[in-house]
């Protein structure tokens, strides 16, 4: 265990010193929850498009509010199970540990949280890729959301609020979630409702 940790503090500081002053403000921005407000938007307008071929205008709003509150669901879950995480391992975030808070760039001045694991911001933003590929039926346009989610999360590094290890497992676990609920709820739920 040990070595695996020595060699995610050693990746953080190999990838927190790819950064540079001229591009900090880009990652600041990109790490902002509410810089992502115009693509959520636009991509609840395209879900609803998508879902008016295929729905009578009585059920439309219904199917639709469906997917919105599942969506939101899937959200509340990645996020509540971070916070499980990191209160029950506790494991600082780097730029709160003194070992290691002197030797990467600390870009945000609000570090967050004391603790690291698992990234919220990898969860919740894998969540949203994933499940809105699903409910687009894989369209091979909407694999892109993926990159977007990779740009999230490695933000986290690039500031130095997070390991590596923190945004891979963050990412996998948003993965997941996403992906079992849809196969194992929503799909159900679906039928049943509609």
């Amino acid at each position: 265990m040990d070595l695996i940790l020595e060699l995610d503090r050693n990746l953080l500081i190999f990838l927190n010193s790819l950064g540079s002053e001229k591009f900090d403000d880009l990652w600041l921005i990109i790490t902002n929850k509410f810089t992502h407000i115009p693509l959520y938007l636009l991509l609840l307008f395209l879900l609803f498009h998508s879902l008016k071929s295929s729905y009578k205008k009585y059920k439309l709003y219904k199917v639709y509010s469906i997917y919105i509150l599942s969506i939101v669901f899937l959200i509340f879950i990645s996020d509540q199970l971070s916070n499980l995480f990191k209160y029950s391992i506790q494991r600082l975030r780097p730029c709160h540990d003194d070992q290691i808070q002197n030797l990467i760039r600390i870009v945000k001045e609000d570090c967050g949280g004391l603790y690291s694991f698992f990234s919220a911001h990898a969860s919740n933003s894998f969540v949203i890729a994933t499940i809105f590929i699903l409910f687009m039926n894989r369209k091979k346009e909407y694999y892109s959301l993926l990159i977007w989610a990779l740009f999230v999360a490695y933000s986290r590094v690039y500031l130095g609020v997070h390991y590596p290890s923190d945004i891979i497992i963050g990412s996998l676990i948003g993965i997941t979630v996403s992906y079992l609920f849809y196969t194992v709820i929503f799909n159900r739920l679906e039928r049943k409702l509609l």
